[in-house]
């Protein structure tokens, strides 16, 4: 299962683009809210969440992704089941992918020590203990995948679905969206 974490303000394309994409490819993937059973995005799209934070069940968690957007950003940093959840990830060795200023959060955890990663333009300087890669849209290192922005999250989507399914149904996914 792959949870996607939404906070009130996340970049709707970051957190909407890679769940199309993913479920294209048949991945099991839910959008979580960390509030009740919606989050409103940066641009006031309202999403309905298939599940709230409570009810994500770590024994099928296989990836754990985070949309950027500067307040949904702040909103996960201000929660700390979010942090509990990027350490239960990182114990059991599961993926975690982020995207624009969500990598910040990642490295606010300790994930990325010595890490290549990338992030919304600008904040390289928040990467603590990486290795910023500031020219590429979408990074994997380790178990770790981060990307530039919402214009990568195409690149981001289909990065995550060849992980866990494999390059051709990646190719497949791509060909059918016209990508």
């Amino acid at each position: 299962m792959v949870y996607i974490l939404l906070a009130d303000g996340f970049e709707e394309a970051e957190a909407l683009v890679p769940a199309d994409l993913l479920r294209r490819a048949g991945i099991d993937t839910a959008l979580v809210s960390l509030w009740g059973s919606e989050a409103v995005g940066g641009r006031g799209v309202w999403v309905k969440a298939d599940l709230n934070v409570a009810q994500v069940d770590l024994t099928k968690a296989e990836m754990f992704v985070l949309p950027g957007g500067r307040e949904g950003v702040r909103n996960l940093a201000g929660e700390p089941v979010v942090a509990a959840l990027l350490q239960e990830a990182v114990d059991r060795e599961l993926w975690i992918a982020a995207i624009c200023a969500a990598p910040t959060l990642l490295a606010r955890a300790g994930c990325l020590r010595g890490k290549r990663a990338v992030c919304y333009p600008g904040m390289e300087g928040q990467l603590t203990g990486a290795i910023p890669c500031p020219d590429e849209p979408v990074v994997v290192d380790g178990k770790i995948i981060t990307a530039r922005a919402a214009g990568a999250s195409f690149d981001f989507g289909l990065t995550l679905v060849e992980i866990l399914a494999g390059t051709e149904k990646a190719n497949e996914v791509r060909h059918g969206v016209c990508y």
